[in-house]
């Protein structure tokens, strides 16, 4: 597989000074209208840029979206994506591959190619702190469980990033002028490609499983991706039960800045982890080499999940690096709401739990989930995108009751049982029952198949580890659709 990385990727960089950027004037190329291009565009023009936003789609999606900027200043281009003559910078959306023709043209050419990170990193103010958090599972929930916290502890704190609020426009004053203290910063791999001299005060990579190969061009360049996160003078945040977090954390962060594990068992000094059932800091309590400071119980982790434990340790560890109190780190988990579709608790129908966790697009989600709990009927199936399920199914198979599968490479799947569980029965659904009433979907098929499987004390579990673009139009709809079925149970 060739790796795509090799060009275009952005090499180490003199750090900009935070809150300027020496914008005014020069010509910025912003490379497509998705979520990150209208904020980078808005961001670029108040700062004086002259702005060329470049965009292959010319439809209805993104005309008016086109419209808006040009009315402020911009040029837009839409039904190509030329790279402007005399063009000084590209800010590119960060699902752009760095083999597209114009990040292509932009290295060629010797222009530097950033994306939205690293130019929210040059504009924001210097005294603007931000605790980064990356891995292939857990970002969206562990972000939001340290915004809860650092604002138990009275911080002025948001979470940004793919959690709601552009990352450009939370370095920027408000209509009021006012600026957050303190960013928690979900990135993405694509997003830590692109950025150069992103310096977060402490960060964390939670996990690496294989993912977005395709665009990396392997593992070891997508696991690097996220290896960039942990920046010279960034404290390092490691989970030490995942080789990769730890790799990384040693290999690529910086030797002389502090190294803090999470465990899920007793912590050694410099680690916060698990007694019996509380969660304790061995890391930044006053004795570390001694004691131990508790923050929290698993009662105060929800749902308690071992996967999500560890994402409440990561997200106190980035907490108390900046001096959180115990007592905030509780309350945050206390007033912390799961994302939807995240392993959530849907309903009991005759004694067997049923529980959605869409949002495990891949296997290593998956395992996560299925390890959760000790009887399973598992919901799985969509697009795997290349990703191998023979060590999930392995794993999982003594918990297995029965498994129902969907989706264009269900085959996959069906084969993994099939030679590592050859005992738990497999039904495949393609579509609704025949005779479903009016209003049913697919997924009213694929739940009862597996309320038919289930017994007293199991849990259907939809954990798919597959993306869903074959058969709905995301995640949340999918887990949306189980949701309705499990409530149309008598």
């Amino acid at each position: 597989m060739p790796n795509h990385s090799s060009d275009t990727r952005p090499g180490p960089a003199a750090d900009p000074a935070p809150g300027g950027a020496g914008l005014e004037g020069r010509l910025v190329c912003v490379a497509g209208l998705g979520v990150s291009g209208p904020p980078v565009a808005r961001a670029l023009l108040a700062r004086g840029a002259r702005v060329v936003v470049v965009d292959g789609r010319d439809d209805d999606t993104v005309r008016p979206v086109a419209a808006e900027l040009a009315d402020a200043g911009a040029e837009v281009v839409l039904g190509g994506t030329p790279l402007p003559e005399g063009c000084d910078l590209v800010v590119t959306s960060p699902g752009w591959r760095p083999d597209s023709p114009l990040l292509v043209r932009a290295a060629e050419a010797g222009t530097e190619v950033i994306g939205d990170v690293e130019l929210a990193w040059r504009l924001k103010p210097a005294d603007q702190v931000w605790l980064a958090i990356t891995g292939t599972n857990g970002k969206t929930t562990t972000v939001r469980m340290l915004e809860a916290m650092l604002r138990a502890d009275g911080r002025d704190a948001l979470a940004v990033g793919n959690v709601g609020t552009p990352i450009v426009d939370a370095v920027l004053p408000d209509a009021d002028g006012h600026v957050h203290d303190v960013l928690a910063v979900e990135l993405s791999s694509f997003q830590l490609h692109w950025s150069s001299s992103v310096r977060p005060h402490a960060a964390t990579v939670l996990n690496v499983a294989p993912d977005h190969l395709d665009w990396h061009g392997g593992l070891d360049p997508y696991a690097r991706a996220k290896g960039r996160v942990f920046a010279p003078g960034t404290i390092r945040v490691a989970n030490t039960a995942d080789a990769w977090s730890v790799r990384l954390a040693e290999e690529d962060g910086d030797p002389h800045a502090p190294l803090v594990g999470f465990r899920l068992d007793t912590p050694r000094a410099g680690e916060l982890g698990v007694v019996e059932d509380l969660l304790v800091d061995r890391a930044f309590s006053a004795d570390p080499g001694s004691s131990a400071e508790e923050l929290a119980t698993l009662a105060d982790v929800r749902p308690a999940a071992p996967h999500n434990v560890a994402n409440a340790l990561a997200a106190a560890a980035l907490a108390r690096s900046i001096g959180v109190a115990p007592a905030s780190v509780r309350a945050g988990l206390a007033a912390f709401r799961p994302e939807p579709h995240r392993i959530a608790h849907v309903a009991s129908v005759g004694g067997v739990d049923y529980v959605d966790d869409s949002k495990a697009t891949n296997p290593h989600a998956a395992a996560a989930s299925l390890g959760a709990y000790a009887s399973v009927v598992w919901i799985a199936g969509g697009l795997l995108k290349g990703a191998a399920v023979d060590d999930l199914v392995a794993a999982a198979a003594g918990r297995l009751r029965g498994a129902v599968l969907i989706g264009a490479d269900r085959a996959r799947l069906r084969e993994a049982l099939a030679e590592h569980a050859p005992a738990v029965p497999v039904v495949e659904v393609e579509g609704p029952a025949p005779d479903a009433p009016a209003g049913h979907t697919v997924m009213d098929a694929v739940v009862a198949e597996a309320a038919a499987m289930a017994r007293k004390g199991d849990t259907v579990l939809l954990a798919p580890a597959a993306a869903s673009m074959d058969m709905f139009t995301n995640y949340p709809e999918r887990g949306r659709l189980f949701s309705e079925a499990v409530h149309r149970l008598p």
